[in-house]
């Protein structure tokens, strides 16, 4: 019997719609699951990625902690992936960029309309917000890009099953969207 390829996954600063599409499989993960083993994703809720053959990032870096999680998956992953408009580029999230971070923590904790007793929140178990929200490929090496918002189930399934199957990932155009 074939070991299985082990994969893992994760979300930092976005919505989650890159997971949501990746579920969207449906029959298919029945065979993916067949091939794969996944180790951290939201499907196991496993703490820390462990070694693993693939891993396959969504959202963009903004905070000290998706800094941590990016890290720790480009060493134990062989193969990084960013997935979806947030990882490639800091997609929606990216958009606080244009504000000094000052400036837009006032506005939400300070100056927003209707708070009461309005203060900055400062804890230690709070993430440190970065300057900027980052694409990933600016904090390390990534060796794929699925683009799309989010790319649709057709491309995680052409692009893991070339993968699974030991060739090149090759997406066709009609497959790529970049919404």
């Amino acid at each position: 019997m074939k070991p299985k390829v082990r994969v893992a996954t994760t979300s930092l600063a976005g919505c989650f719609g890159c997971h949501m599409s990746f579920l969207d499989l449906d029959e298919r993960l029945l065979a993916l699951a067949e091939a794969v083993e996944f180790d951290r994703s939201p499907l196991t809720d496993i703490e820390h990625c462990g070694v693993c053959d693939i891993g396959l990032i969504e959202g963009g870096v903004c905070n000290s902690e998706n800094v941590h999680v990016l890290r720790e998956f480009r060493r134990q992953c062989k193969i990084l992936v960013a997935v979806g408009a947030c990882a490639i580029n800091g997609g929606l999230p990216s958009m606080r960029n244009a504000i000094p971070l000052e400036d837009c923590l006032l506005e939400v904790y300070r100056d927003g309309v209707g708070l009461a007793n309005a203060m900055i929140p400062s804890d230690v178990e709070l993430p440190l917000l970065l300057d900027q929200v980052r694409p990933l490929h600016e904090i390390v090496k990534i060796d794929y890009f699925l683009p799309g918002c989010p790319p649709s189930a057709d491309v995680f399934w052409s692009f893991l099953s070339a993968l699974l199957e030991g060739r090149e990932p090759e997406l066709p155009y009609e497959l790529l969207r970049f919404d």
